[in-house]
Formats: C-alpha cells, structure tokens, sequence
C-alpha cells in the first residue's frame, strides 16, 4: 500500500476496502447501513462510495422501499468489475468455472482428457495438459459471454502436493504433463493471468470452513476418499503445507494390511489402497454387494443387512484406523469426512467409524460429514481466486487511483494464496 501510515491517502485506502468487503459481505447497502457498519460519519461515507463509483468498482441504483419519505439509493459492488477462473483436475479430465467478482458464477465447462493412444514425448503431455486447461477455460467464458482478457486470476486444483516454490506438482504420477516446472509459466502466458496451483484437499478444505461443516472451526482435519485419499490440516486458522508441500499427503501412511508404496511406483499402497473408491468396489466384491461404483456398492450396502452391514463395518474399521493416526499427531477438535466414500456411505458410515473411535486412548474429536455436496475443490478453488482478485482490484492505493485493474497487468500471489483461509477485516478508520 502506498503512502504512510495515517496519512490521508492510506485512510481513504482503508476505508475504501473495508466498505468494498462489505457490500461483497452483504449485497447492496444503502449509504447510512454503509455508515453504520463502518463507523464512518455519513458524509465521509458519501464521499468515499461516489469515489468508488466513479471508479468502476460500485454500482448505484434500485432503492430501499417501505418507509416514508424518497427511497435510499442502494449501492452493490460491480460485477463486472473483475472475473476470476477455477478449475479442478481429475485423472479423467479438468470442470472449469468463470465467475465474476461479487462470487457469482456466469459459466462452467467440462472437458474430458483424452485416452493416450500412444506413448506421447514430454513436451507433448506438457503441451496437452495446457491445452486441456485452455479448452476448460475457453468452454466457461463463452458460456459466462466473457473472453480470456476479461479475467483476473486462475486458480487451479489438482491432487498430489504442490512445491510451495517451484510450483512443481508431487506424488501425482497419474496426471502426466503436469510435473513439469515450466508449466505454471507457461499457462500464465497462455491463460493471461497469474496462474495458482493448489492441492485438491487443501482447496475443499477452503470451501468446507466457508460455507460448509467446519465453519465453526480453526483446527479441523479434512479427510478425503475418493478416487485418491488425502487430508487437509488446519491449525489456528492456517492450513498446514509442510516444507515441500506434502502435508496431508496421508494417502501414502503405512498402515497395517495394506502394502507400503515405494518411490516411483504407483500401487496405491498405505492407506489409500485400504480406503479409496477402487478398495471400495473390491470389498463389495468380496462380500457381494453388486455396484459398478463405489457409490452404488455403498447406496447398496445401505440397504442390504448382512453383507452389507459387513461391508459398511470394515470400511469403517480401515477409515477409524488412518485417522486414528493423523489425531495422534496433530489433536484437531474436528474431522470432517468428504469425498465419494463419505458421501456414498452417508450417516450409518460416519457413526461406524465414531464407534471405531470410541475408547481409543486418544484425544476425541467431533467427527463430521462434509455438508457441501457440489464440486468442493471447484468451490474452494473458487474462493481463492476471488479473495486474489480482490485483495487487488480492491486496492485503492496503488498509482493511478481507484479502480479495476488491467487483467493482464495483474501480477504476482497474493497473501491469501499463501493461506486462503485467512480473512480480513471490514471496519472503517476515522481520520
């Protein structure tokens, strides 16, 4: 931020972005609600929000109805002030989602990958996994009416650990093209915003404290089964990368009855050869419960006694047994329960795997379902490129005055890319 502290520019900055989160918090706002949840004196607040609109960043119009005398005029941020992309890779494809900067979606698009035909060169997975994340994001913006130059930020969700320096993608051998370290480099180039690059988990984790099962706390462990297992930790508030960005990466934790991977290899060895969807449908095999995925074998689980209580029990014997571990080392209050597996096995499986927990010698967290059932890495993802976007286009103080930046002249991470769980506060500064 430029200039000093307390000087006039700095306030008039301050204050400009905390009435900014406000009608991003709230919608529109009439000038006095403005006043009030500010603190600002009413002609202060009038001076500052007819700055905003001038600026591009606040629309007026539509009135407050119902009392005596002219309606108030209601203020709201304007949409069209910044856009954003998400997107979330799987091993069968990439769903991208355009939104714009008050968090609303105008577009989404899906592209499958493609099935290798033959051994391609590096520099052609390379190649094709930029161009699978151009087609996703060119799908959503001709949905959303928008074109490459309209965005802001990307931000992309993938699963495997993310290098926090080089930004290279780890323990992901089943996303070929994306280990490369040139790759973030050259998205950016092609996309025309800065590219950030997050673990899967860690992003439905943002998602999960925001709006979904952990909103009521700051130290919670994701736990995710689906098609891969992993975890996100969160602790006071921040989430847990670790040194090279491996944290949570429990997919890989020796435990009892599963073999161990080594480096190199891709068995699905530890705990997610005990747990994730593929061990689903091979225990719905060894019991016989019919299901061509694992959430059909769990939905039939659930209704068939017997072998599918049998089913249910040992999969939640194998799932008590890997958070076990992960409570031992890091004592959350929470642990949340996402992923299809979860999902799939809803409450009966969630209260199998407490039972499992009871009596264990150690701490007891609350365990919980996620309560987020639409694209939870693409919600988080979401999330974080907005709070990206924001913390610059929301920034007044910059050379030049107010208003939305060039989405090609943005640059740089911002700090809630270091940690997207933190938040910021929304109270005026008198001067």
């Amino acid at each position: 931020m430029t200039g000093s502290p307390g000087t006039p520019s700095t306030l008039r900055a301050m204050n400009d972005r905390a009435a900014l989160e406000l009608l991003t918090l709230h919608g529109p706002l009439t000038r006095t609600r403005v006043s009030e949840l500010t603190g600002l004196s009413k002609p202060t607040t009038s001076q500052l929000l007819t700055r905003l609109e001038a600026a591009g960043l606040v629309l007026s119009g539509g009135s407050l109805s119902g009392g005596p005398g002219p309606s108030p005029r209601l203020y709201e941020i304007d949409p069209h002030s910044a856009h954003v992309a998400a997107l979330a890779v799987d091993p069968a494809g990439i769903t991208a989602a355009v939104a714009d900067i008050s968090g609303r979606v105008t577009g989404t698009h899906r592209v499958e990958a493609p099935a290798a035909a033959a051994p391609p060169t590096v520099g052609t997975v390379e190649q094709a996994a930029a161009q699978l994340v151009a087609a996703a994001i060119d799908g959503a913006l001709a949905t959303a009416g928008l074109e490459r130059a309209d965005l802001h930020r990307t931000v992309i969700g993938t699963p495997g650990a993310i290098d926090p320096v080089t930004g290279t993608l780890l323990y992901a051998p089943h996303l070929p093209g994306w280990h490369s370290r040139t790759l973030r480099d050259e998205l950016a180039e092609l996309i025309g915003t800065p590219i950030v690059i997050e673990n899967d988990v860690d992003l439905a984790a943002v998602a999960e404290q925001q709006r979904g099962a952990a909103q009521d706390s700051d130290d919670f462990v994701l736990i995710w089964a689906d098609s891969g297992v992993g975890a996100a930790i969160v602790l006071g508030g921040t989430l847990l990368r670790g040194a090279t960005g491996g944290a949570g990466e429990i997919g890989y934790l020796p435990l009892p009855g599963a073999p161990l991977t080594r480096a190199g290899e891709d068995t699905g060895g530890g705990f997610q050869r005990l747990v994730a969807s593929p061990s689903v449908l091979r225990l719905a095999a060894e019991y016989g419960v019919p299901g061509g995925t694992a959430a059909e074998a769990l939905a039939a689980a659930r209704a068939s006694p017997g072998p599918g209580d049998a089913l249910l029990a040992e999969l939640a014997r194998r799932l008590a047994t890997g958070i076990a571990a992960v409570v031992a080392v890091v004592n959350p209050e929470l642990v949340v329960l996402s992923g299809e597996v979860p999902r799939a096995g809803g409450e009966q499986l969630r209260s199998l795997v407490e039972a499992e927990l009871t009596g264990l010698p150690l701490p007891r967290p609350q365990l919980r379902l996620s309560s987020l059932e639409d694209r939870p890495v693409l919600s988080g993802a979401l999330r974080t490129a907005l709070a990206d976007a924001r913390e610059s286009v929301f920034d007044t103080s910059r050379a030049g005055g107010p208003g939305p930046l060039s989405p090609r002249t943005t640059s740089g991470r911002s700090a809630h890319s270091g940690n997207p769980l933190e938040g910021s506060t929304v109270t005026g500064v008198k001067g």
